[in-house]
């Protein structure tokens, strides 16, 4: 199966925010201070959960004060990042800021809202929706509030788009703000549109737009009411518990320094058993040793390559590897530029030090999954409950713990 990670996301941020009133005078709604830092930064960090490295910034109202906060986004992104801010040369609403911004985008790319975050398992969205244009919707009870969008007898082609609920606290289903787009949209694009108004429903019509339903934390900041609730919920949320898991028996066969996918053999029901824990809303990380690289069995590159690989099938499965780390490092390497000793190789709590700290974790809220007795002493010096893989698997550990149920 081919990898269905979207590397690359769009974000409107050009909005006028006019329903925040004076809050939005000097500052775009997308910076609103949420916690400690800007809402759009916890709405790219989720991104980056789920492979996306490359952000297009499509702004308008006050543009200059989004390119100047782009370094300070940057700094609250657990991982690096492109960033690259597309300015519309006048208010073209939402579709037109698309269009202006077509020669920065890749073939296939997630748009989001800049000023809604919807916090799901993205890699569902993505296995299932891998050709065409795509919205992801979310179920309410009432939908006094929103527009509402009907899927086809199909359950997957958007039949139709109703500003406002027929009755009142009528359930149904709503657009959460997040596109999957492949470049067949520019085909319905002008200078100056509406995505909601315009484009979406032409889509529609020519049924060229599909939709999918998941489940997951919504927080809007349309409102004052709402952007408050914002500032107490996202930091609180989003700062998830996590599973670091080691890799060579733990999710793969140990068959002694594994580092080509011709050697590599899944670990049974470990595929479901990831989409599982990321189902459960854990950060999902990967801390391995690899002294075949030190060893000249095999170079970073092809380790990278490999990784790149099982991350991907990961993904293709529903779930996600949030980020990874690894040591090549060893004593007696035969790789000279290797040799020697490190922080980072368990049993020293280096790589897990790391992710705590780039991924802003509890430890407390952490347990690390390890076949070795260093992978122990590493989760201990690093604070975490460590749990012995073998002779039961991943997959049946995770079974018998009520956090992933």
């Amino acid at each position: 199966m081919s990898d269905v990670t979207v590397r690359q996301c769009a974000i409107l941020v050009g909005g006028l925010g006019t329903r925040l009133g004076a809050l939005t005078r000097a500052l775009p709604k997308p910076l609103m201070t949420c916690g400690d830092r800007p809402f759009l930064a916890w709405l790219m960090r989720e991104m980056q959960r789920f492979g996306v490295e490359d952000f297009v910034l499509l702004a308008g109202h006050l543009s200059a004060e989004i390119e100047q906060a782009v370094e300070q986004i940057r700094s609250f992104l657990p991982k690096p990042a492109k960033i690259t801010t597309s300015v519309e040369p006048f208010r073209a609403g939402t579709g037109g800021a698309l269009y202006h911004a077509r020669a920065h985008l890749h073939d296939r790319f997630l748009l989001c809202n800049g000023d809604s975050l919807f916090s799901c398992n993205l890699s569902r969205f993505l296995s299932g929706a891998r050709r065409g244009n795509w919205m992801l919707l979310r179920a309410v009870e009432d939908l006094d509030r929103y527009g509402e969008v009907r899927l086809a007898e199909d359950g997957e082609h958007v039949a139709s788009f109703h500003p406002k609920a027929e009755q009142p606290g009528q359930s149904g289903l709503i657009n959460s703000g997040i596109y999957l787009l492949d470049h067949t949209v520019f085909d319905h694009l002008t200078p100056d549109c509406s995505l909601e108004q315009d484009i979406l429903p032409a889509l529609a019509a020519g049924g060229e737009l599909r939709g999918m339903e998941l489940t997951g934390y919504f927080r809007d900041i349309g409102l004052p009411d709402d952007l408050a609730a914002a500032g107490h919920e996202l930091p609180a949320v989003l700062r998830r518990p996590a599973v670091f898991l080691d890799r060579d028996g733990v999710i793969n066969r140990d068959l002694g320094w594994v580092g080509t996918r011709e050697r590599f053999e899944w670990e049974p029901g470990v595929l479901d058993t990831i989409s599982r824990i990321t189902e459960s809303g854990h950060h999902v990380f990967i801390v391995t040793n690899q002294s075949g690289v030190a060893r000249g069995l095999y170079s970073e590159h092809d380790l990278q390559s490999l990784m790149g690989w099982v991350i991907g099938t990961v993904r293709v499965h529903g779930g996600t590897i949030d980020d990874w780390r690894y040591c090549p490092i060893h004593p007696e390497a035969v790789v000279e530029r290797y040799r020697g000793t490190s922080p980072d190789r368990k049993p020293e709590p280096g790589m897990i030090l790391d992710l705590l700290r780039r991924w802003e974790l509890d430890p407390e809220r952490c347990v690390m999954f390890g076949d070795q007795p260093s992978d122990m002493q590493a989760a201990s010096a690093a604070g975490l409950e460590g749990v012995r893989v073998g002779p039961s698997g991943l997959a049946d550990l995770i079974s018998g713990r009520e956090a992933f149920l």
